[in-house]
Protein backbone atom coordinates (compact mmCIF):
# COMPACT_ATOMS: atom_id res chain seq x y z
CA UNK A 1 0.00 0.00 0.00
CA UNK A 2 1.37 3.70 -0.78
CA UNK A 3 3.16 5.80 1.19
CA UNK A 4 1.01 9.36 2.24
CA UNK A 5 2.83 12.11 3.83
CA UNK A 6 0.71 14.91 5.35
CA UNK A 7 2.67 18.72 5.70
CA UNK A 8 0.12 21.15 6.73
CA UNK A 9 1.41 23.82 8.88
CA UNK A 10 -2.00 23.80 11.01
CA UNK A 11 -3.40 23.05 14.67
CA UNK A 12 -2.53 19.23 15.46
CA UNK A 13 -6.40 19.04 15.60
CA UNK A 14 -6.83 20.25 11.96
CA UNK A 15 -3.85 17.93 10.69
CA UNK A 16 -4.87 14.91 12.91
CA UNK A 17 -9.05 15.41 10.87
CA UNK A 18 -7.56 14.51 7.37
CA UNK A 19 -4.97 11.58 8.59
CA UNK A 20 -8.33 10.38 10.47
CA UNK A 21 -10.69 10.70 7.92
CA UNK A 22 -8.04 9.30 5.10
CA UNK A 23 -7.57 6.47 7.62
CA UNK A 24 -11.87 5.92 8.15
CA UNK A 25 -12.01 5.60 4.17
CA UNK A 26 -8.34 3.44 3.58
CA UNK A 27 -7.35 1.49 6.29
CA UNK A 28 -4.42 0.08 4.64
CA UNK A 29 -2.60 3.04 3.53
CA UNK A 30 0.22 4.58 5.82
CA UNK A 31 -0.25 7.81 6.63
CA UNK A 32 2.56 9.94 8.33
CA UNK A 33 2.32 13.42 9.22
CA UNK A 34 4.44 16.52 9.92
CA UNK A 35 3.17 20.08 10.86
CA UNK A 36 6.65 21.91 8.80
CA UNK A 37 8.17 20.95 5.46
CA UNK A 38 11.76 21.25 8.31
CA UNK A 39 10.75 17.69 9.43
CA UNK A 40 9.37 15.71 6.52
CA UNK A 41 13.19 14.36 6.28
CA UNK A 42 12.07 11.20 8.01
CA UNK A 43 9.71 9.89 5.74
CA UNK A 44 9.66 12.17 2.05
CA UNK A 45 11.71 9.80 0.42
CA UNK A 46 9.52 6.65 0.96
CA UNK A 47 6.14 9.10 -0.12
CA UNK A 48 4.08 8.52 -2.85
CA UNK A 49 1.97 11.32 -2.06
CA UNK A 50 1.88 14.40 -0.32
CA UNK A 51 -0.88 16.28 1.19
CA UNK A 52 -0.10 20.01 1.39
CA UNK A 53 -1.12 23.47 0.58
CA UNK A 54 1.41 25.51 -1.56
CA UNK A 55 2.44 27.71 0.70
CA UNK A 56 4.07 24.83 3.15
CA UNK A 57 6.08 23.90 0.67
CA UNK A 58 9.77 23.92 -0.41
CA UNK A 59 12.13 22.94 -3.41
CA UNK A 60 13.74 20.74 -0.79
CA UNK A 61 11.16 18.82 -0.13
CA UNK A 62 9.84 17.91 -3.86
CA UNK A 63 14.02 17.41 -4.46
CA UNK A 64 14.40 14.90 -1.60
CA UNK A 65 10.94 12.95 -2.73
CA UNK A 66 12.16 10.19 -4.92
CA UNK A 67 9.37 8.03 -4.86
CA UNK A 68 6.86 10.83 -5.07
CA UNK A 69 4.16 10.39 -7.74
CA UNK A 70 1.08 12.63 -6.84
CA UNK A 71 0.44 16.09 -4.54
CA UNK A 72 -2.28 16.99 -3.84
CA UNK A 73 -2.82 20.69 -2.71
CA UNK A 74 -5.73 21.68 -0.50
CA UNK A 75 -6.18 24.92 -1.92
CA UNK A 76 -6.45 26.49 -5.50
CA UNK A 77 -3.62 28.41 -6.13
CA UNK A 78 -0.43 26.18 -7.20
CA UNK A 79 2.38 29.17 -7.35
CA UNK A 80 5.06 27.53 -4.57
CA UNK A 81 4.52 24.20 -6.53
CA UNK A 82 4.32 23.92 -10.43
CA UNK A 83 7.29 26.85 -10.30
CA UNK A 84 9.25 24.71 -7.64
CA UNK A 85 12.54 23.67 -10.02
CA UNK A 86 13.09 20.15 -8.88
CA UNK A 87 8.95 19.37 -9.50
CA UNK A 88 8.68 16.69 -12.25
CA UNK A 89 7.12 16.55 -14.62
CA UNK A 90 5.46 12.65 -13.93
CA UNK A 91 4.11 13.94 -10.85
CA UNK A 92 0.61 14.27 -10.89
CA UNK A 93 -0.44 17.54 -9.08
CA UNK A 94 -4.25 18.06 -8.48
CA UNK A 95 -6.15 20.93 -6.38
CA UNK A 96 -9.00 22.23 -4.74
CA UNK A 97 -11.25 24.57 -6.20
CA UNK A 98 -15.19 25.55 -5.77
CA UNK A 99 -15.46 25.31 -2.08
CA UNK A 100 -13.71 29.05 -1.22
CA UNK A 101 -16.72 31.04 -1.98
CA UNK A 102 -18.14 31.18 1.64
CA UNK A 103 -14.90 31.52 3.59
CA UNK A 104 -12.95 33.99 1.66
CA UNK A 105 -16.53 36.35 0.63
CA UNK A 106 -17.16 36.39 4.68
CA UNK A 107 -13.58 36.82 5.19
CA UNK A 108 -13.35 39.91 2.67
CA UNK A 109 -16.81 41.59 4.38
CA UNK A 110 -14.99 41.36 7.77
CA UNK A 111 -11.80 43.43 6.22
CA UNK A 112 -14.05 45.87 4.94
CA UNK A 113 -15.77 46.30 7.84
CA UNK A 114 -12.43 46.23 10.60
CA UNK A 115 -10.70 48.49 8.44
CA UNK A 116 -13.86 51.18 7.75
CA UNK A 117 -14.49 50.78 11.91
CA UNK A 118 -10.99 50.71 12.68
CA UNK A 119 -11.43 47.49 14.99
CA UNK A 120 -7.86 47.28 15.26
CA UNK A 121 -7.40 50.51 16.51
CA UNK A 122 -10.56 49.58 18.95
CA UNK A 123 -8.63 46.48 20.17
CA UNK A 124 -5.39 48.63 21.02
CA UNK A 125 -7.60 51.25 23.13
CA UNK A 126 -8.85 48.08 24.89
CA UNK A 127 -5.17 47.07 25.63
CA UNK A 128 -4.51 49.82 27.07
CA UNK A 129 -7.59 50.30 28.68
CA UNK A 130 -8.54 54.03 26.92
CA UNK A 131 -11.84 55.11 25.83
CA UNK A 132 -11.63 56.53 22.35
CA UNK A 133 -14.41 57.72 20.13
CA UNK A 134 -14.59 58.04 16.10
CA UNK A 135 -17.13 58.15 13.40
CA UNK A 136 -16.94 55.04 11.44
CA UNK A 137 -17.15 54.88 7.72
CA UNK A 138 -19.91 53.18 5.96
CA UNK A 139 -19.59 50.54 3.72
CA UNK A 140 -23.16 51.35 2.54
CA UNK A 141 -23.35 54.10 -0.55
CA UNK A 142 -19.69 52.56 -1.28
CA UNK A 143 -17.97 51.45 -4.65
CA UNK A 144 -16.01 48.40 -3.86
CA UNK A 145 -14.04 46.88 -6.71
CA UNK A 146 -13.63 42.86 -7.18
CA UNK A 147 -10.33 41.98 -8.88
CA UNK A 148 -10.41 38.29 -10.07
CA UNK A 149 -13.90 36.67 -10.89
CA UNK A 150 -14.01 33.33 -10.03
CA UNK A 151 -16.69 31.25 -7.34
CA UNK A 152 -15.05 34.02 -4.34
CA UNK A 153 -16.37 36.68 -6.36
CA UNK A 154 -19.63 35.33 -7.09
CA UNK A 155 -20.09 35.18 -3.57
CA UNK A 156 -18.85 38.15 -2.41
CA UNK A 157 -20.72 40.84 -5.30
CA UNK A 158 -24.20 40.03 -3.77
CA UNK A 159 -23.13 40.21 -0.32
CA UNK A 160 -22.06 43.72 -0.52
CA UNK A 161 -24.97 44.46 -2.36
CA UNK A 162 -26.82 43.78 0.64
CA UNK A 163 -24.39 46.28 2.37
CA UNK A 164 -26.19 48.98 -0.04
CA UNK A 165 -22.73 48.90 -1.98
CA UNK A 166 -21.69 49.08 -6.09
CA UNK A 167 -19.79 46.48 -7.02
CA UNK A 168 -17.70 47.08 -9.76
CA UNK A 169 -15.49 43.73 -11.46
CA UNK A 170 -12.41 43.34 -13.18
CA UNK A 171 -12.05 40.22 -14.99
CA UNK A 172 -9.38 39.82 -18.25
CA UNK A 173 -12.44 37.98 -19.14
CA UNK A 174 -15.41 40.53 -19.30
CA UNK A 175 -18.72 38.84 -18.80
CA UNK A 176 -22.22 39.18 -17.24
CA UNK A 177 -22.03 37.72 -13.69
CA UNK A 178 -25.46 38.19 -11.18
CA UNK A 179 -24.72 40.95 -8.63
CA UNK A 180 -22.17 42.66 -10.06
CA UNK A 181 -23.32 46.56 -11.69
CA UNK A 182 -20.28 47.07 -13.80
CA UNK A 183 -18.01 44.56 -15.34
CA UNK A 184 -14.67 46.00 -17.28
CA UNK A 185 -11.43 44.68 -18.20
CA UNK A 186 -8.18 43.89 -16.59
CA UNK A 187 -6.64 46.76 -18.81
CA UNK A 188 -8.80 49.33 -17.45
CA UNK A 189 -7.50 48.57 -13.79
CA UNK A 190 -5.88 51.73 -12.94
CA UNK A 191 -8.76 54.09 -14.40
CA UNK A 192 -11.42 52.07 -12.63
CA UNK A 193 -9.50 51.88 -9.21
CA UNK A 194 -9.91 55.99 -9.16
CA UNK A 195 -13.54 55.48 -8.82
CA UNK A 196 -13.36 52.79 -5.40
CA UNK A 197 -13.81 52.94 -2.23
CA UNK A 198 -12.33 49.31 -1.59
CA UNK A 199 -10.42 47.36 -3.77
CA UNK A 200 -10.55 43.21 -3.12
CA UNK A 201 -7.95 41.17 -4.95
CA UNK A 202 -8.81 37.58 -5.96
CA UNK A 203 -7.07 37.58 -8.69
CA UNK A 204 -4.54 34.38 -9.18
CA UNK A 205 -0.78 34.85 -9.46
CA UNK A 206 0.23 34.69 -13.12
CA UNK A 207 3.35 35.86 -15.18
CA UNK A 208 0.35 38.51 -16.11
CA UNK A 209 -0.87 39.45 -12.61
CA UNK A 210 2.56 39.22 -10.90
CA UNK A 211 3.01 42.79 -9.10
CA UNK A 212 0.15 44.26 -11.50
CA UNK A 213 -0.89 46.67 -7.97
CA UNK A 214 2.05 48.96 -8.29
CA UNK A 215 2.88 52.32 -8.20
CA UNK A 216 0.20 53.22 -10.75
CA UNK A 217 -2.82 51.18 -9.71
CA UNK A 218 -1.87 52.39 -6.11
CA UNK A 219 -1.54 56.33 -6.85
CA UNK A 220 -4.22 56.16 -9.02
CA UNK A 221 -6.82 54.53 -5.79
CA UNK A 222 -8.14 57.35 -3.88
CA UNK A 223 -6.79 58.63 -0.18
CA UNK A 224 -9.72 57.40 1.63
CA UNK A 225 -9.57 53.99 -0.16
CA UNK A 226 -9.16 50.76 1.33
CA UNK A 227 -6.92 47.60 -0.38
CA UNK A 228 -7.94 44.16 0.67
CA UNK A 229 -5.51 41.21 -0.31
CA UNK A 230 -6.99 38.12 -0.09
CA UNK A 231 -5.18 36.61 -3.34
CA UNK A 232 -1.89 36.05 -3.34
CA UNK A 233 0.97 38.15 -1.95
CA UNK A 234 2.95 38.40 -5.51
CA UNK A 235 -0.30 40.18 -7.06
CA UNK A 236 1.51 43.38 -5.23
CA UNK A 237 4.24 45.50 -5.06
CA UNK A 238 5.24 44.74 -1.16
CA UNK A 239 7.66 47.70 -1.52
CA UNK A 240 5.84 50.47 -3.43
CA UNK A 241 2.47 49.64 -1.47
CA UNK A 242 4.49 49.80 2.12
CA UNK A 243 5.69 53.10 1.05
CA UNK A 244 2.06 54.64 0.04
CA UNK A 245 0.94 53.18 3.46
CA UNK A 246 3.41 54.90 5.29
CA UNK A 247 2.96 58.54 3.74
CA UNK A 248 -1.08 57.92 3.87
CA UNK A 249 -1.19 57.60 0.10
CA UNK A 250 -4.48 55.02 0.96
CA UNK A 251 -6.59 54.57 3.93
CA UNK A 252 -5.43 51.28 5.02
CA UNK A 253 -5.09 47.79 3.87
CA UNK A 254 -6.19 44.40 5.04
CA UNK A 255 -3.25 41.65 4.31
CA UNK A 256 -4.00 38.22 4.09
CA UNK A 257 -0.98 36.95 2.11
CA UNK A 258 2.42 37.93 1.37
CA UNK A 259 5.43 37.08 -0.71
CA UNK A 260 7.39 36.00 1.98
CA UNK A 261 5.01 33.51 4.63
CA UNK A 262 5.05 33.40 7.64
CA UNK A 263 5.74 36.97 7.66
CA UNK A 264 8.91 38.03 9.07
CA UNK A 265 8.45 39.11 12.49
CA UNK A 266 10.82 42.13 11.67
CA UNK A 267 8.59 42.91 8.39
CA UNK A 268 7.68 46.74 8.61
CA UNK A 269 3.79 45.76 7.85
CA UNK A 270 3.94 45.13 11.55
CA UNK A 271 3.98 48.23 12.67
CA UNK A 272 2.00 50.07 10.36
CA UNK A 273 -1.54 51.08 12.09
CA UNK A 274 -3.45 51.58 9.20
CA UNK A 275 -2.67 47.68 8.05
CA UNK A 276 -4.83 44.14 9.58
CA UNK A 277 -2.62 41.57 8.87
CA UNK A 278 -4.12 38.10 9.17
CA UNK A 279 -1.76 35.15 8.55
CA UNK A 280 -3.38 33.27 5.21
CA UNK A 281 -6.48 32.65 7.32
CA UNK A 282 -9.67 33.65 4.29
CA UNK A 283 -10.25 30.73 3.20
CA UNK A 284 -9.55 28.84 6.80
CA UNK A 285 -12.54 27.66 8.52
CA UNK A 286 -13.86 25.33 10.87
CA UNK A 287 -15.47 23.00 8.16
CA UNK A 288 -12.92 23.27 5.69
CA UNK A 289 -11.72 19.67 6.20
CA UNK A 290 -15.33 19.17 4.91
CA UNK A 291 -15.44 20.80 1.74
CA UNK A 292 -11.81 19.56 1.04
CA UNK A 293 -11.62 15.64 1.38
CA UNK A 294 -14.83 14.46 -0.95
CA UNK A 295 -11.81 15.65 -3.78
CA UNK A 296 -8.97 13.99 -1.85
CA UNK A 297 -10.92 11.12 -1.07
CA UNK A 298 -11.66 11.04 -4.79
CA UNK A 299 -8.35 11.57 -5.80
CA UNK A 300 -7.05 8.41 -3.47
CA UNK A 301 -9.17 5.97 -4.63
CA UNK A 302 -8.61 6.79 -8.54
CA UNK A 303 -4.79 7.03 -7.23
CA UNK A 304 -4.62 3.42 -5.57
CA UNK A 305 -6.28 2.07 -8.87
CA UNK A 306 -4.17 3.37 -10.47
CA UNK A 307 -6.93 4.75 -12.93
CA UNK A 308 -4.89 8.46 -12.81
CA UNK A 309 -7.17 9.53 -15.54
CA UNK A 310 -10.32 10.08 -13.50
CA UNK A 311 -8.82 11.83 -10.81
CA UNK A 312 -9.88 15.16 -10.85
CA UNK A 313 -8.81 19.29 -10.72
CA UNK A 314 -5.50 18.11 -12.25
CA UNK A 315 -3.38 21.22 -12.87
CA UNK A 316 -1.24 21.01 -16.10
CA UNK A 317 2.62 21.75 -14.92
Amino acid sequence: MPNLLILLALPEDVRLTYRDRLHAAFPALSIKVVDHRSKVGPYIADADALLTFTPMMSDAVVKAAANLKWIQTLGTGVDNLVDLPSLRKDVIVTNVHGIHGAPVSEAALAAMLALSRDIPRNVRNQDQHHWGRWPARLLDGKTVGIFGLGVIAEALAPKCKAFGMTVIGITAAPRAIPGFDRIVARGDLVRTVAELDYLVLLTPLTPQTRGIVGLDVLAAMKPTAYLINLARGGVVDETVLLAVLQRNGIAGAALDVFVEEPLPSDHPFWSCQNVLITPHHGGFCDVYPDLALPTVITNMRCFLAGDFKKMINVVEH
